[in-house]
């Protein structure tokens, strides 16, 4: 355990320096593609810590990377900092008060989940300089991972093609390694153009594709009962055609996300999709462009990658929470229902339901129960290198994903608790993964097999750029 405590020791050393970086993070909450300033602070800190930085990563604006080592294998840390529209929220409170009404918030933790990961590249950093371990430590900055696939972009052009294997996290409720499925996403805009003209005195002149997008949404209700069980399909309008009812819309657009479990069916069922829309242009005498946003592949299990991280959080134990963390995680839960509250134990199996405000232990690796299945843009980066990623307590338990308790509870000491631990059991992690070469190579190979039975197809177009943001006025 001696370099188990080591690589924690290192941790705390940072601890002060990273959690400030969240705080700083929280407070300026910066949606896909904008996260300017968020970036600007993870490069200042990277900088500071001495590793050496590449801004603009895969020719991203908000994206940049810092490595630190030399020879040996090639461990990634994986950070993100995007916030969320319209979850602006106090925090440390426990009722619904935004900072700024409509405003953004960091309501799925992300300016936590990029400082820890930023604090393990630095205890990891540190070690290696201090052992002299062969070996390099890759912290990547990653923008747009609510909906904007980053990381998918820069898979496909190729910023982990020397990476040996690669640790992320996210906050959460409880203190586990992550469940290998996630759903294979593509977000797609179909926009309709039509003809306009006056809607009483010549309606036989107009041709509406507002119209259009409506006969979309029957269809694709219809098709909802000829998809694969694991499938989902949400839509958006992005521009319904404007608000003066009297004149036939001539354009009008909307924004599908299109799930499933495996790429192959995802792939499949946009195709379906798209067949929908030009029957609903055809019905309605108008045309359709059909554009992909972004797009995510299902995720890549590698049981080695997992099992060693469960490893570390077995050594690490669970989060310490004192009393005054329960205490206001016990107010936020006043908050919710009790199906909120009920819902994470339901992924836990072999966890019973119980009356507690936070989760203080290690839930057991792959602990049965309900899938509850999200996408990610983590999942392109287990196909290309082995991946894992852990779990780890940051709020109450039952605070839903994308909510303003989330948002309220990201400053809090129990959130900086949950990042420290996080980072530690990252390091710990990277640490076994480049201390002993037969685990990591044994971690390669599974996930070279992996690939050899299912090849990786980059669901992204291979032209389509990401859908970059100005850089806001100073």
């Amino acid at each position: 355990m001696q370099n188990t405590a080591a690589i924690w020791d290192k941790v705390d050393h940072h601890r002060e320096d990273l959690t400030g970086l969240a705080d700083r993070v929280w407070a300026m909450p910066e949606t896909l593609y904008a996260e300017y300033r968020s970036c600007a602070e993870h490069t200042a800190m990277l900088r500071a810590k001495g590793f050496a930085v590449t801004e603009a990563l895969a020719g991203i604006p908000t994206a940049v990377m810092g490595e630190a080592g030399s020879g040996g294998p090639l461990i990634a840390i994986l950070g993100e900092y995007d916030a969320l529209p319209g979850l602006s929220q106090v925090a440390g409170i426990a009722e619904p008060q935004p900072v700024e009404p409509g405003g953004n918030g960091h309501g799925c933790g992300h300016n936590l989940l990029g400082s820890a990961a930023l604090l393990a590249a630095c205890a990891l950093k540190d070690w290696l300089e201090e052992t002299g371990t062969p070996g390099r430590v890759r912290y990547y900055g990653c923008p747009a991972e609510e909906g904007g696939a980053a990381k998918t972009f820069m898979v496909r052009d190729g910023a982990f093609a020397d990476v040996d294997a690669a640790v992320t996290w996210h906050p959460d409720c409880m203190t586990r390694v992550d469940d290998p499925e996630s759903l294979a996403n593509t977000r797609m805009d179909f926009t309709f153009h039509g003809r306009a003209s006056h809607a009483a005195a010549s309606p036989h002149l107009g041709r509406s594709a507002l119209d259009a997008v409506e006969l979309m949404s029957v269809g694709v209700n219809y098709l909802r009962e000829h998809m694969v069980q694991d499938a989902r399909i949400h839509y958006a309008y992005l521009d319904a055609g404007g608000s003066a009812p009297n004149v036939v819309q001539a354009r009008a657009k909307v924004r599908y996300s299109i799930r499933a479990l495996q790429l192959a069916e995802m792939l499949a069922l946009v195709e379906r999709v798209k067949d929908v829309a030009r029957g609903a242009a055809l019905m309605t005498g108008t045309t359709v462009e059909m554009q992909v946003f972004s797009a995510v592949s299902n995720n890549l299990v590698n049981e080695v990658m997992d099992r060693t991280m469960h490893r570390a959080l077995e050594e690490l134990g669970g989060v310490p929470f004192d009393e005054a963390d329960r205490t206001y995680a016990r107010a936020i839960q006043a908050t919710l229902s009790a199906a909120d509250i009920a819902a994470p134990y339901l992924g836990v199996a072999m966890i019973p339901r119980r009356d507690e405000p936070l989760c203080d232990y290690i839930v057991p690796l792959r602990p049965g129960g309900q899938k509850m299945i999200g996408s990610t843009d983590v999942a392109d980066v287990t196909w290309a290198v082995p991946t894992t990623e852990v779990l780890v307590a940051t709020h109450a338990i039952g605070s839903p994903g994308h909510s303003w308790q989330i948002t309220a509870q990201g400053k809090s000491p129990a959130a900086h608790k949950g990042m420290t631990h996080a980072a530690k059991a990252m390091a710990r992690c990277a640490q076994m993964l480049i201390s002993d070469p037969a685990l990591l190579a044994k971690a390669k190979a599974e996930h070279q097999a992996r690939l050899a039975a299912t090849p990786y197809v980059c669901p992204l177009p291979a032209d389509l750029a990401p859908p970059l943001q100005p850089r806001p006025p100073v």
